[in-house]
């Protein structure tokens, strides 16, 4: 339903004082409605029961609060749980629990659909609809917080920002979103268990940098080698991999944090030898570290899974070049879960 009714979460602590004051009433007022809004996350305005009915009414005249709802539930065998979540404007996106013995992640979503045009991921044959707000994103992060509490009986302990789009087309949005979670006003956590993984826009690689952003930065490389990388990730040709690694190269120096490489290997792209000695030049420039992520075929069959043999070469040849490498199973592939899967076909 269509309302001009102002998006209470778009004000700042400041600008809800100020409302207050202007209506007659006391400015701390404002924030016990934005502890409402933010640390407790409430859904509506009869939930801030601290407050008067008179003013929760003034409130419900002149604001609404866009809240996120989670349209579905899916729990893997393996506990990964997947939410299908319904924006204010019916718009859908989804987000992950990954959970692990010792912590538990949230994968999630910063725009419907994706701007980019990975051959190898689903949401990217869904067309770019919107970018998502700062609370639709910090919304995803209380659900999954609130899952992990109720399936795991923890706390969400890290965030990733691996779901649908690409954070750094969302910049801002994403910014203000972590800022949000990681405030004493809002959810309080560390930027340090915070990773926003990028396919790489070099401008906003800079600008992270220049920024002096806490978090930690991924980089979906896939391929070290300009020809290939543009065959499977053809925005590649716009932003080839020496502009890549002079963003990377200046990210280091500004910010002297480890560059981590998410780097899925698949049979007849990039199981050559001479794929891997790539990788490891690449890799020289900036202390890094890479993930090779388990591929999960999103059903055509273009792109499969390279043999293991394939996989020990790369770890091989990594290791011997003192490059630390993890391989990453992927969770959640039986709801479409995992890495690449996120499609909405809910």
């Amino acid at each position: 339903m269509a309302t001009d009714k102002k998006d209470i979460r778009a004000l700042t602590k400041a600008q809800l004082r100020d409302f207050f004051v202007s209506q007659g009433d006391k400015a701390f007022r404002g924030n016990q409605v934005y502890e409402w809004l933010w640390q407790k996350a409430a859904y509506s305005f009869d939930d801030m029961t601290n407050i008067s009915k008179e003013t929760r009414q003034m409130l419900e005249d002149n604001f609404v609060i866009n809240h996120i709802k989670v349209d579905s539930m899916q729990r893997s065998s393996d506990g990964t749980i997947k939410n299908a979540v319904r924006l204010h404007d019916g718009l859908i996106v989804e987000s992950v629990l990954i959970p692990t013995p010792t912590r538990t992640t949230a994968c999630v979503s910063s725009q419907v659909g994706c701007s980019l045009d990975c051959k190898f991921c689903a949401t990217a044959r869904l067309k770019r609809m919107r970018n998502l707000n700062p609370d639709e994103i910090y919304d995803q992060v209380v659900a999954i917080d609130n899952e992990s509490r109720l399936y795991h009986n923890r706390p969400l302990s890290n965030i990733v920002f691996m779901g649908m789009g690409e954070p750094l087309m969302n910049y801002n949005n994403v910014i203000k979103a972590i800022d949000k979670i990681t405030s004493d006003d809002g959810l309080g956590m560390s930027p340090k268990r915070i990773v926003v993984s990028t396919s790489g826009v070099p401008k906003m690689i800079k600008k992270m940098a220049d920024d002096e952003v806490k978090f930690k930065l991924a980089v979906s490389l896939h391929s070290a080698i300009d020809e290939v990388r543009t065959s499977i990730m053809p925005f590649n040709a716009t932003f080839p991999l020496a502009s890549l690694r002079e963003a990377l190269q200046y990210w280091y120096a500004k910010t002297k944090n480890r560059i981590t490489y998410e780097y899925v290997v698949w049979k007849g792209i990039n199981d050559k030898r001479k794929d891997a000695d790539a990788l490891v030049e690449f890799c020289k420039f900036a202390p890094s570290k890479v993930n090779i992520i388990e591929y999960n075929p999103i059903d055509d069959g273009e792109f499969q899974q390279a043999q293991s043999s394939a996989i020990d070469m790369y770890v091989d040849v990594l290791e011997k070049n003192h490059i630390t490498v993890t391989v990453r199973r992927s969770r959640g592939k039986d709801i479409d879960a995992a890495c690449g899967q996120l499609a909405n076909k809910s």
